[in-house]
């Protein structure tokens, strides 16, 4: 477990420039907008879970580190950060399930190939709901996903377990990104697993999409593994993994511009991504605002590691909102797109049930 704290002010960014980043970690949204900003929490205080101990940046006055420690030893933890307001309703089955049929009558008519939409769901938070805990609990129950718990004054707080690498750069400058899509419930052995056309269709589309911002970017020397099924909590997905050796083909820059390339990818937008963008913005009915967006630390020796904030959910003083969405392409059924959503909503939910 490590924790990234920023004591002061100035959370907002432009663009993340990866390379030149400072310590801390990425909080960003679906699409940057007026209200919903890119956010950078600076590693003025960062946690070790692993050494328990606390280091401070080399720039953090002392008068704010001693303030610090009175505020930890003061052990006065009141709730956690809300939304100023929240406007965020429940889409209920009837409007998503149109939406889906609308995306799929779009698809035939040739607008674009593939668009996901998302929907989002209030349940009350259980009367004896600790985030921390909860933050525990989902570490222990999926370990092999990237779990998060961020709270920014103003902004709100998330928590989650991704199963999604968006962009990984290591220590040795090896870049890394993964397409993953098509979606079934877990089974207990993953060779048994049997997949539709639509799924691998859909995940393909997802490497074909990677693979042309590689061409974008003149790239043609990578590693190239899979598909292969991988489990994610309950659910099962269709997974490549896309590695790059950054100093072999002297391409520094290479996770800057292949995060402005990915982001939203067309595991989480669609195919082409503009006519699938207009698409949700239109068609889904409320803002994503930082699900389906990216998250991660960076500036670290071990290099940056940004994930889709996928099976996430918003805490709201006494609810909880939760996220999920499905790949829509022309073999989409809206039905069981519907129990997609549910089934991933599952992964959160489960959580929730854990303090009942």
């Amino acid at each position: 477990m490590e924790a990234c704290i920023q004591l002061g002010d100035n959370l907002c960014t432009g663009q993340p420039q990866l390379e030149r980043s400072p310590f801390g970690f990425l909080f960003c949204p679906f699409e940057a907008t007026a209200t919903h900003h890119n956010l950078f929490i600076k590693a003025d205080v960062y946690f070790d879970g692993q050494a328990r101990n606390y280091t401070f940046a080399d720039d953090l006055p002392k008068h704010q580190q001693e303030a610090f420690y009175t505020l930890l030893a003061a052990d006065a933890v009141d709730g956690w950060h809300t939304p100023a307001r929240n406007e965020q309703q429940n889409q209920n089955e009837q409007d998503f399930t149109r939406a889906v049929s609308s995306a799929v009558e779009a698809i035939a008519a040739g607008n674009m190939e593939k668009v996901v939409l998302s929907r989002c769901k209030q349940e009350p938070l259980p009367e004896n709901f600790c985030a921390v805990t909860a933050f525990e609990a989902m570490a222990e129950a999926y370990p092999r996903a990237f779990v998060s718990l961020v709270s920014v004054p103003g902004v709100g707080t998330w928590m989650g377990a991704s199963p999604e690498i968006l962009v990984s750069i290591n220590e040795d400058q090896v870049f890394h990104t993964v397409a993953l899509a098509g979606t079934q419930t877990a089974v207990a052995n993953v060779a048994d697993a049997i997949w539709r056309q639509k799924e691998i269709e859909e995940q393909a589309m997802v490497e074909r999409y990677i693979l042309s911002c590689f061409k974008k970017l003149r790239l043609r020397d990578y590693s190239e593994i899979g598909p292969r099924t991988v489990v994610a909590g309950n659910l099962m997905h269709l997974r490549t993994d896309f590695r790059v050796d950054m100093k072999e083909v002297h391409f520094p820059t290479l996770g800057t511009d292949m995060l402005e390339l990915l982001h939203p990818t067309s595991a989480v937008c669609g195919l082409p991504k503009e006519p699938a963008l207009q698409f949700i913005l239109s068609h889904e009915g409320y803002q994503r605002r930082y699900y389906s967006g990216y998250l991660g630390p960076v500036g670290q020796a071990a290099g940056a590691h940004l994930y889709v904030n996928l099976r996430c959910m918003e805490l709201l003083p006494k609810e909880a909102i939760l996220y999920a969405g499905a790949g829509v392409t022309s073999e989409s059924d809206p039905q069981k797109e519907w129990q997609e959503t549910e089934h991933k909503m599952q992964t959160m939910r489960q959580i929730l049930l854990n303090f009942e």
